[in-house]
């Protein structure tokens, strides 16, 4: 898998050959053959291995283990060999169904683990509530990891900028922020202890307020 990787940085997708991997590796090319039909299958394979290094870090809360994993996913992107590899492979499956399929089988499907061990993690600590529709709990798993999926990789493969301690932090805060609007439960810091004390004397609504005593009519004296 690294000669892959090397090789892929070197020569580029279009250069790239199985022999080219196969002598780097110092292995026949029918070994190669073995085990992958060719190159597109070699290549996703090599780029996968690299993001199973990925892991959930028990920080203490939601947010820091989304901070810590963000982190090492933007380490992984800023390395030449991934993002060559990542890039290509994107790139030449917007040509080709097949690879496509095995990108979403082999990287995208497989890294949704970070995203279940996260989201049972939070639940434990009493962060998240539990999702009690298994197909509701399926869209919200896809849906974040197509966030997080997508704006680090524009943010370091598209614009080019730096997924740095600072951005993680926003983006985390964004994210965080979702998932609790997602799950319907309000932030801490907008309920806040002023939400959970009783209102300053003088600022009770007028629907707070108590009835006024009703006025009893005077009897007045029938008329003649």
């Amino acid at each position: 898998m690294a000669a892959t990787r090397a090789a892929l940085v070197e020569l580029g997708w279009s250069k790239l050959t199985l022999g080219d991997v196969a002598t780097r590796a110092g292995v026949a090319k029918t070994t190669l053959y073995r085990r992958w039909a060719g190159k597109n299958e070699l290549v996703v394979d090599a780029v996968a291995e690299l993001f199973d290094e990925l892991r959930v870090p028990d920080r203490g809360s939601l947010a820091a283990d989304i901070e810590g994993v963000v982190l090492q996913f933007a380490a992984i992107l800023a390395r030449p060999e991934a993002r060559s590899g990542l890039m290509a492979v994107v790139a030449e499956s917007t040509r080709d169904d097949a690879l496509r399929e095995r990108i979403r089988a082999s990287i995208v499907e497989r890294q949704k683990r970070l995203v279940l061990e996260g989201r049972a993690r939070a639940q434990a600590r009493g962060e998240l509530p539990p999702e009690e529709d298994p197909e509701e709990a399926a869209r919200t798993v896809d849906l974040i990891f197509d966030v997080v999926a997508g704006a680090v990789v524009h943010r370091t493969l598209v614009s080019a900028q730096p997924a740095d301690e600072n951005w993680v932090r926003g983006f985390t805060r964004v994210l965080v922020t979702g998932l609790i609007s997602l799950a319907g439960r309000p932030q801490e810091h907008q309920t806040g202890a002023a939400a959970d004390s009783p209102p300053a004397p003088g600022n009770r609504a007028a629907t707070d307020s108590p009835p006024a005593p009703e006025r009893k009519a005077a009897n007045s004296p029938s008329g003649a």
